[in-house]
């Protein structure tokens, strides 16, 4: 609650007096930084405990990965319509045709590794249906499509950061999930658009409510799990 009034406050101050959105250099860093508290909210859950620990039951996991698939597949369904309307900005464009690119080779990846020929079989969670609809809202919504690059960085960024964090050993039967998302460089996809194109005080709040919306989501899928 102290963070959240504090964001306000700053952002009180950018609206009502505009040299001071000057020293907001890196938009990217600071939508991270600003939504810390639950980054640390989602290290603690439980499910991410008993991860850590080793005593997660397996009936769990298995449960959390056909979530986060069935999560992959409806992201990459989105990025294939986004890849293919969205021409302009070039930058921006760019960043769709790889986001799907990526996204559609690791869900490929995932289905082979379980062995499953797609979602239709996989039930969404009450959670990861309004996961999903706050995408789908982002992408219907908002004109510039930069908003719903915003609202895929959160996953990229806490994912990374939570397997940096979690002492998950290898001889840990949950070791292969912190090897697999404890390297990476969301930087190099998102951080020079986003500061770019994010150049003002209004940009800025709207994607700082769109990125808190999605890991707010993110804490709860783990919350859930």
């Amino acid at each position: 609650m102290k963070s959240d009034l504090i964001s306000g406050l700053f952002f009180l101050v950018l609206l009502s007096y505009s040299p001071a959105f000057k020293q907001l250099e890196d938009v990217y860093e600071y939508l991270w930084e600003s939504n810390m508290h639950i980054a640390n909210k989602t290290l603690h859950i439980d499910f991410l405990k008993q991860m850590q620990s080793g005593e997660l039951q397996a009936e769990r996991y298995v449960a959390f990965t056909l979530q986060d698939i069935n999560y992959l597949l409806k992201i990459t369904s989105m990025l294939k319509e986004l890849q293919e309307k969205v021409q302009t900005p070039e930058d921006v464009s760019a960043f769709m045709k790889g986001r799907y690119i990526s996204y559609k080779k690791f869900a490929g990846f995932l289905l082979s590794r379980n062995f499953l020929k797609g979602a239709s079989q996989i039930k969404p969670t009450p959670t990861m249906k309004k996961y999903l609809a706050d995408y789908r809202e982002v992408m219907q919504t908002e004109r510039d499509p930069l908003y719903f690059a915003v609202a895929l960085l959160p996953c990229s960024r806490l994912w990374l950061w939570l397997a940096n964090k979690l002492d998950i050993p290898s001889s840990n039967a949950y070791y292969t999930w912190k090897k697999e998302n404890m390297e990476g460089h969301p930087e190099k996809h998102y951080k020079a658009m986003l500061n770019k194109y994010l150049n003002t005080s209004e940009k800025v709040q709207k994607a700082s409510n769109i990125f808190k919306m999605q890991m707010q989501n993110e804490h709860d899928f783990f919350g859930s799990s």
